[in-house]
């Protein structure tokens, strides 16, 4: 019944002569990398080695980041995570999907919201023309092996948006289980006790190796490391263990990282056996700052949830041997969004000429071949979002938006329309508030996000409501 919706689709798009594609294999296999796409849920800019904690081990991944490039200014389309997903896989801004938040946008109680916040979309629309599709379209194998959190079945699921193949995605955000039985429609059990990071490892593993013969596109968006916190008894009693000076730390979360990191390790220790390295471009990353009450973004400010840098930026290491410089390193901020523009360049992959795309290809940064024009970068999130037991606020986010131009960033709230602005190059961590000290700056970049909120028709809440109490 899939693959029946799926031609469907296509051959509707092709009557309306949206675009033309090619199901053909790409001529030049060298020109056709295989791609693994690889996202930590809830992984913080600082959870890993590289980025100086001490306390989560992850030599795999700190690896991978000598053998590639690093990104030190990589942003997330949202501070958490559905929104951040769809925008990874259509390439577009919030406002075009209508996805903003994770279910709904009225968190909290509703005395305390004072505005009536936008209706939230918590699944992607089939009509919309995914990166899976257009790499399938381009002769790509594709599968999707963890989180899809963005419908589920024939009406929204992985099946409908260009995978070929789909364990374990769904719409669900988060796992009943780490360890089999699973308690997901999408992903038979395996014996009992069978922890699920390694399970969907294996299951993409096999996948590759089932279709090497042609160019394949992976996309392991692990569930680990979203609660619930479940790890290997043996990794918890280490770190339970282990000496820490870090603000905020975890056992189990240690643990179910490490888990991760030896998962990570263990497909790339696959790739390098099958002779497949050479030609794969791998992909790691995450969907939006640190959990709260177990670890933390510091000394960034904020974290999941927040339009501080805590919880958009995020790490990012590319790596495809020959042809990104091993070692190497970019200040350039980047977005969820450049993905999909830039594996259309590296493939030579096609979409529809009404395709909509709000990123931008970054091969001239990853292959050394030149710059990117200077763009700003813009959030948008009409929901609130109570804040984490132990924050000294009442929401982690009110509804608002943000932009980056330059070093410059400013955050706006809808509720008062108060902004906040900071020189990132100056100030990284957000301290200082620079918006009675620079108000022609300020009037700028808000004048700007404005324009941009115009232009992409964000919806904007006005309307109050009526039973908030102050």
């Amino acid at each position: 019944m899939y693959k029946r919706l799926i031609l469907l689709k296509t051959c509707l798009l092709g009557v309306l002569h949206l675009y033309a594609v090619s199901s053909e294999q790409p001529k030049n296999r060298q020109d056709a990398p295989n791609i693994v796409f690889i996202i930590v849920d809830d992984l913080g800019w600082r959870d890993v080695g590289y980025k100086g904690n001490h306390y989560l081990e992850t030599p795999n991944i700190d690896q991978l980041s000598k053998e590639g490039m690093v990104f030190n200014n990589a942003y997330s389309n949202a501070p958490n995570c559905a929104p951040t997903r769809a925008a990874l896989i259509s390439g577009q801004y919030g406002p075009r999907t209508g996805i903003y938040t994770v279910g709904t946008a009225e968190r909290g109680e509703t005395k305390n919201r004072k505005l009536i916040p936008v209706k939230n979309k918590t699944e992607l629309d089939s009509a919309v023309y995914t990166l899976p599709e257009a790499l399938k379209d381009h002769g790509y194998a594709t599968g999707i092996f963890g989180k899809w959190h963005l419908g589920t079945g024939s009406e929204n699921g992985p099946e409908v948006q260009g995978f070929d193949r789909n364990v374990g995605g769904g719409k669900a955000g988060s796992p009943k289980s780490y360890f089999s039985p699973y308690h997901n429609p999408q992903l038979k059990d395996g014996v009992v006790g069978e922890e699920l990071t390694e399970r969907l490892t294996s299951e993409a593993i096999s996948f590759i190796e089932q279709s090497k013969h042609q160019p394949f596109f992976v996309y392991l968006p692990y569930y680990a490391v979203h609660v619930p916190l479940q790890a290997k008894p043996e990794l918890v009693e280490k770190y339970k263990k282990k000496a820490t000076d870090e603000e905020r730390y975890n056992p189990t979360y240690a643990a179910l990282m490490e888990t991760v990191d030896t998962q990570i390790g263990r497909l790339l220790t696959y790739l390098k056996t099958a002779g497949l390295t050479d030609n794969t471009l791998v992909v790691f990353t995450s969907d939006n700052g640190p959990f709260f009450p177990v670890t933390s973004a510091a000394p960034l400010n904020g974290s999941k949830g927040m339009l501080y840098e805590g919880g958009i930026r995020v790490p990012l290491i590319v790596k495809w041997p020959n042809k990104i410089k091993a070692g190497s390193a970019s200040d350039e901020p980047v977005m969820s969004i450049d993905f999909f523009p830039t594996f259309l360049k590296l493939t030579n992959a096609k979409v529809p000429e009404t395709k909509a795309l709000d990123g931008v290809d970054l091969s001239p940064i990853w292959l050394k071949t030149g710059k990117i024009a200077e763009r700003t970068l813009y959030w948008h999130f009409p929901a609130y979002l109570e804040a984490y037991k132990g924050m000294d606020q009442l929401w982690r986010q009110k509804p608002g938006g943000a932009i980056r131009k330059g070093n410059w960033k400013l955050i706006q709230t809808f509720e008062d329309n108060r902004v906040e602005l900071f020189n990132l190059q100056q100030d990284e961590y957000e301290r200082h508030n620079l918006a009675q000290e620079h108000p022609d700056k300020a009037a700028e970049l808000l004048h700007d996000l404005q324009q941009w909120q115009i232009a992409i028709k964000a919806p904007i809440p006005t309307a109050l409501n009526p039973l908030y109490k102050p």
